[in-house]
């Protein structure tokens, strides 16, 4: 059975992708009425690549051309999360994908019903400055976030002992030397280096953000990849227009 997660994880992992990768870009639109559209180019770097390939080498899954990232098959699974109305991800090569994802309230975006603790809090008002969306990661979202997205992600990530899935108290510094025992340094250096970069559009001009900056409509935030696979402290983005 776990064997099993794990080869359904390798073509799955868009989770793995932004998590363990370094190299993510998203650029996005929210609209009036909470609509939006996300457009997403990532891709693994080679420390990370080599594990996944060393992952498949070991289950028999051998062929040379095949992708480490499958992103068809990241788009279905993707799109049967909370609040995605359609996915469209394609490979521009083996380790690499990008794409567009569309949300039908941003308020809903990977929110399950009767769930009390939301990823995001949205609000909108027609007064300026009014409306506001508040984002937070922590013990509490993450596991969940990672589990509506793909269960078979949480069983690979724990496989990588990321404290955000395993629910473990664990500093910067005590998961990066676990990870440099156990898969050697420079994976360990690609992951402390690794960055979400994230540009954001909004309806009005952008009045103040938290955990990142602003210039006109647009919210720009840099997210270290090494605070979300830990969450020693909790992540809070708050963007009021």
């Amino acid at each position: 059975m776990v064997i099993k997660k794990i080869k359904n994880a390798l073509s799955v992992c868009f989770l793995l992708l932004v998590l363990s990768s370094c190299l993510a870009r998203i650029d996005g639109v929210v609209m009036e009425g909470g609509a939006a559209e996300l457009n997403l180019k990532t891709s693994l770097e080679p420390r990370t690549s080599a594990v996944i390939r060393s992952i498949q080498n070991f289950m028999g899954e051998t062929g040379g051309d095949k992708p480490l990232l499958d992103g068809a098959a990241i788009s279905r699974s993707m799109a049967a999360a909370p609040g995605i109305r359609t996915v469209s991800l394609k490979n521009t090569g083996p380790s690499a994908i990008e794409g567009t994802i569309t949300i039908l309230n941003i308020g809903d975006f990977l929110h399950a019903e009767g769930e009390e603790s939301r990823f995001i809090s949205f609000t909108e008002n027609p007064a300026p400055g009014s409306s506001s969306i508040v984002m937070v990661l922590n013990r509490v979202t993450a596991p969940s976030i990672i589990s509506r997205l793909s269960p078979e992600v949480e069983e690979y990530l724990s496989a990588l002992m990321a404290p955000v899935v395993l629910g473990e108290d664990c500093t910067r510094k005590e998961y990066l030397d676990l990870l440099s025992m156990v898969y050697g340094r420079p994976m360990a250096d690609e992951v402390a280096a690794g960055k979400i970069h994230a540009s954001i559009e909004f309806p009005r001009p952008v009045s103040s953000v938290r955990g990142g900056i602003a210039a006109g409509r647009r919210a720009e935030f840099e997210v270290p990849l090494l605070d979300i696979l830990v969450l020693e402290n909790p992540l809070v983005y708050e963007i009021k227009w």
